[in-house]
């Protein structure tokens, strides 16, 4: 057996690589820089760990957040490995005593954030004692090209002439190609092998449906999936607090998770999450990278988020087991003009701006998306796809109508009323709502006043989402929402460009009929798996790491189903290594024996 299988079994507990992995893991054993785009769930980690205790020395991690820092090390720790973390969450008293650790050769892996890393005292320290191997997390974080990025990852650059010789492996989930070559280019200086295994996700069902009442959608989403864990992500933390609080009114366990709680607050919610089963936690984009839960069911989006790039991320939360997952988003005209306002309101110059307008009308592009889901989302990453079957639009396909005379109705009333008022008012006048508003304005003297009045009001708010979305109507964001009337629809109502549109009416939302990955095999008893997850999160309790550490749900389905009563057979289980073995066999085992005799 090779050096490196024979890490990847007793170390981890696996008789063979992922797709993608080894190859990533040769270049790093070779000394070969290497970037790899991988998706959510596909074991980006290993590609870095393995190599690291095949070329024995010190690896340095570099990973954006301090919780997902501390649960890689509590995994590592726990499968018998010198793992450590320095960070500013640690006194500096636990912080010089790792680092005593470092320097004296017991710590094989270190994590660090960026900051921390790339400090002259730090760099100049690990000079001195030598690095085998350098593993960038959330490498897309570099780009500024990308979503995400953030000017402390752009001192990694500085790595390749510091530590000439050292590989570097980057890896992130989230690239597209112009992120990746940014990346190539800063951290390797163009000298890297380019690794992308693909961005589809097909167990997670993708749904958008227009935003009527999303405290409604959302319980009517939820109704059927009481026991499984999800995020519900929210735009403020406001939101966020005031869902978790409806949801938890409504008999579902809710917790909110954002930037303005205490840290204990925000741990709390976390290790509840992680270890306890059925809980949804509504969360602004704060909680994200630092989840690594296989488990999660689902992904609900009460606001539109604020691009594919970070919509990709956050849906890669769900699923990550393999089993079907679903992500379901409900948006407006609101959430658009909200979103625009954040972009303009930043400091990051002209072409930045520009930049993020585009990638949003390119998110609004994928909500009206008249055909697969799947497809319009992995055409964003420059991927091909036939039509998934796992979206709302394979699964409750729409045809696409002639619009044009019902647009021409809207240009002419944002026209008619000075293209200053927004959708809900220009609405109000073609359905001829006869309000304050409109009697003041003479709005109901016009021509177009209850032009629309023969169909009903979520059709013409879906048309006006759908115009702006497809460039016919702009969105003033610096005043008030207003709409005023774009070239191209100057050039509808002049009869020298078409409008197609979706009839997509508010529907209800369409209820899962999957279930868990251990409901579709009859050979798993569930008291049993149920009693083993009990037992698995009483582990992580007492050792106050996440309970997916211990044990994914994965080998915890084929010890129920297997029944192991040895050692021999225990060590046959899947992500069962040496140090699990020898921790975990005879809890388990005992478990199995206690269920046998009840039964």
């Amino acid at each position: 057996m090779s050096a490196k299988h024979a890490v990847l079994k007793e170390v981890f507990g696996f008789d063979s690589f992922r797709p993608g992995q080894e190859h990533i893991v040769d270049c790093l054993l070779t000394d070969r820089n290497v970037l790899a785009v991988m998706p959510t769930g596909a074991g980006k980690s290993l590609t870095y760990q393995v190599p690291a205790l095949v070329k024995g020395g010190l690896t340095v991690v570099v990973s954006p957040l301090v919780a997902l820092m501390h649960d890689q090390v509590a995994a590592l720790k726990l499968a018998g490995v010198a793992a450590e973390t320095i960070n500013s969450a640690a006194s500096r008293d636990e912080n010089v005593a790792i680092w005593r650790r470092v320097a004296s050769g017991q710590v094989r892996i270190l994590y660090m954030a960026p900051e921390r890393l790339m400090t002259g005292r730090m760099i100049a320290a690990l000079q001195k004692i030598g690095v085998s191997l350098f593993a960038i997390d959330e490498a897309h974080c570099i780009s500024q090209w990308g979503a995400s990025f953030r000017p402390e990852y752009d001192m990694l650059q500085e790595l390749r002439t510091a530590f000439p010789g050292v590989p570097i492996g980057a890896v992130t989930a989230t690239a597209n190609e112009a992120t990746r070559r940014d990346i190539v280019e800063k951290l390797f200086a163009g000298d890297s092998e380019v690794y992308v295994a693909g961005f589809d996700r097909p167990n997670i069902s993708l749904t958008v449906e227009p935003k009527a009442n999303t405290k409604k959608q959302l319980l009517a989403f939820l109704d059927g999936r009481e026991e499984q864990s999800g995020i519900v992500y929210a735009l403020s933390r406001r939101s966020s607090e005031d869902l978790a609080t409806f949801l938890s009114g409504q008999g579902h366990r809710a917790v909110p998770y954002h930037a303005g709680l205490t840290p204990e607050q925000r741990a709390e919610t976390q290790n509840l999450f992680m270890t306890e089963p059925g809980v949804i936690v509504c969360a602004t984009i704060a909680f994200g990278m630092g989840i690594d839960k296989p488990d999660v069911r689902f992904v609900f989006h009460a606001d539109l988020p604020g691009s594919l790039d970070a919509y990709y991320q956050e849906i890669g939360r769900a699923g990550r087991d393999g089993a079907p997952a679903d992500a379901h988003m409900v948006f407006g005209l609101q959430d658009i003009t909200m979103r625009r306002r954040f972009i303009d309101d930043e400091n990051g110059g002209d072409d930045r701006r520009r930049r993020e307008h585009k990638r949003l009308d390119s998110l609004v592009a994928f909500c009206e998306a008249p055909s697969c889901r799947r497809q319009s989302l992995l055409s964003y990453f420059g991927e091909t796809a036939e039509p998934c079957g796992n979206c709302d639009v394979c699964l409750n396909p729409v045809e696409t109508v002639d619009g044009a005379e019902d647009a021409r109705k809207i240009l002419f009333a944002a026209q008619m009323t000075g293209e200053r008022f927004g959708a809900t008012h220009i609405v109000d006048v073609l359905i001829g709502k006869a309000n304050e508003k409109a009697e003041t304005q003479r709005h109901t003297e016009l021509p177009v006043f209850a032009a629309g009045k023969d169909k009903p009001r979520p059709l013409w708010q879906s048309l006006v989402r759908q115009l702006v979305g497809g460039g016919y109507l702009t969105l003033d964001v610096a005043g008030y929402g207003g709409l005023s009337i774009a070239p191209k629809g100057h050039a509808l109502l002049a009869g020298e460009a078409e409008f197609r549109y979706r009839p997509d009416l508010i529907r209800g939302s369409r209820k899962s009929s999957r279930t868990s990955a251990a409901e579709l095999d009859a050979d798993v008893p569930a008291h049993l798996l149920q009693r083993l997850k009990a037992r698995r999160t009483e582990l992580a309790r007492e050792r106050s790491v996440p309970a997916y550490v211990i044990f994914s749900d994965k080998p915890l389905i084929e010890m129920a189903k297997a029944q192991p009563a040895n050692h021999r057979d225990f060590a046959q289980l899947h992500g069962v290594g040496d140090a699990k073995l020898e921790r975990f066999a005879d809890v388990f085992i005992e478990e199995i024996r206690r269920h046998a005799e009840d039964a």
